[in-house]
């Protein structure tokens, strides 16, 4: 069985969220994980969920922002496509985010910003400095974006913590030189989020403020008790 849970995002300067991520998990032996594999579950079955997601959101999500991963497979895939407009419209007037997972080629990122942008789509880079989303291999893509994401708990676990305030500082930069928000994911303490503060960041994600959960009936994401 999969379902997407949530995970809140937070203003650090207004002490409110604003936004919830949109995670898939796969029960396993009596417990949800993350899957193996994004592309295990067949897009078909993916569009399905989502489509489900959006009657479940429709009276819950106003004025919260929504932010959904996608690989560039689902990316490609004209269903997933749809259904993601169709989420869109059926949770107006909360904002979509579109976090890309993996790297675009410059042809591709023309192509999704043009499409996504036409429906009030905001796209995202995920886990930049992370695997192949270096720099270099993503500043074709920046100008065609509106955000960008950097994931301190991908150093941790690789045992490079010492690395994180120097990175978190540089691409908060390259989020101030094209003009784009900025999430700094995997804030899990309070010292998380004072270094954040610190380096004048304000957007935050992490186990500080939440971790991600199934969406209750009694959910409200107006005030953040989601």
């Amino acid at each position: 069985m999969y379902r997407f849970f949530v995970q809140p995002q937070v203003d650090q300067r207004r002490r409110a969220v604003f936004g919830y991520e949109l995670l898939l998990r796969k029960e396993m032996d009596g417990r949800w994980a993350v899957p193996q594999s994004f592309t295990e579950l067949p897009l078909d079955k993916q569009a399905d969920l989502l489509a489900q997601l959006a009657g479940q959101l429709k009276t819950k999500a106003t004025n919260q922002v929504l932010a959904l991963n996608l690989n560039r497979q689902q990316a490609e895939d004209d269903l997933m496509l749809g259904t993601i407009i169709y989420l869109k419209k059926r949770l107006n007037p909360a904002a979509l985010t579109i976090e890309l997972t993996e790297s675009p080629s410059l042809v591709e990122i023309q192509k999704y910003s043009l499409f996504f942008h036409q429906y009030g789509i905001k796209l995202s880079i995920d886990d930049v400095g992370t695997g192949s989303n270096t720099f270099e291999n993503i500043q074709h893509a920046l100008p065609f974006v509106d955000q960008i994401k950097f994931a301190m708990q991908n150093l941790r676990m690789s045992g490079q913590a010492e690395r994180i305030p120097r990175e978190v500082a540089f691409w908060r930069d390259v989020a101030q030189d094209y003009h784009l928000e900025f999430i700094l994911e995997g804030v899990e303490d309070q010292k998380d989020q004072k270094m954040a503060e610190q380096q004048g960041i304000e957007r935050h994600q992490g186990y500080y403020y939440g971790k991600p959960r199934l969406i209750a009936d009694d959910c409200q994401f107006v005030n953040g008790s989601c």
